[in-house]
């Protein structure tokens, strides 16, 4: 699986672009080629045929100029990379549930939005962000998810961290599914269909007295998911068991009293 990294490109040119703080350029011929549809086509691509498939000339290809044309307006990959993942951020900023409703509420809906965005861009999973793209749209982001847990007791490092451990918990699980959703789009096998397929060899193959926990458990679990996993119930389990953690650390700070809905 092919791995890209945010941050690489210029950090001058790529904040510019990211804030559109940068003059566009002037210059003769399409003058309807523009940054946002630089970035709209990137996207597309990548969300149709994969992170591997996009390049600035297959970019080019996509809207039909010369792939010098681009580079007046984006300067390379890495930046148009960056640019790419800032705008995908923009379908994340809606503002969680009132307050009304309580800080596991809140972010167990910031878990939800970002469950579902890298279902729609699968791409993002095959993007290291250890340096992210500083853009407006990810600082957007990143305070919508804070306010999830602002004001419940917690200092703002552990803001922080509660926010990174949710964002790596989802990060984590939901490849197991657009992995699922790959798998039998390419092979034209239902995950059900596999299972029933291996199951019989696997339990004529497989000693129960060697492997007895295996077989009992991987029995139960087989039966149930009709596959060897299922991430959608592996994301709702682990996701309410990281929301009980919290709670157990928000009810131990000094003065914490009532459930998460007085907060």
């Amino acid at each position: 699986m092919t791995t890209e990294y945010s941050g690489t490109g210029d950090p001058a040119r790529s904040l510019a672009l990211l804030w559109r703080t940068r003059e566009p350029a002037t210059r003769r011929g399409r003058t309807d080629l523009t940054v946002d549809r630089i970035v709209r086509a990137a996207i597309e691509l990548a969300d149709t045929e994969g992170l591997a498939a996009l390049s600035m000339r297959r970019v080019a290809e996509r809207l039909s100029v010369g792939t010098m044309s681009l580079y007046t307006h984006v300067p390379g990959k890495g930046e148009l990379l960056d640019l790419m993942l800032d705008t995908v951020y923009a379908e994340t900023t809606e503002p969680p549930p009132a307050a009304a409703d309580g800080w596991r509420a809140r972010l167990e809906a910031v878990a939800r939005d970002n469950w579902a965005l890298y279902l729609r861009h699968p791409w993002l999973l095959q993007v290291a962000t250890t340096r992210p793209p500083l853009g407006p749209n990810l600082i957007a982001r990143y305070e919508r998810d804070l306010r999830a847990v602002d004001g419940i007791g917690l200092t703002d490092l552990e803001m922080d961290a509660v926010i990174t451990l949710v964002g790596g918990f989802v990060h984590g699980t939901v490849r197991g599914a657009v992995e699922a959703a790959q798998a039998a789009e390419r092979t034209g096998m239902t995950e059900e269909q596999w299972w029933r397929a291996h199951a019989p060899y696997l339990e004529k193959a497989m000693d129960p007295r060697r492997f007895p926990l295996a077989t009992r458990v991987g029995a139960a679990a087989g039966e149930e998911y009709q596959a060897a996993a299922d991430p959608a119930r592996a994301f709702e389990f682990g996701l309410a068991r990281i929301l009980d953690g919290i709670e157990v650390l928000v009810r131990h700070r000094p003065g914490a009293t009532g459930t998460d809905t007085d907060r």
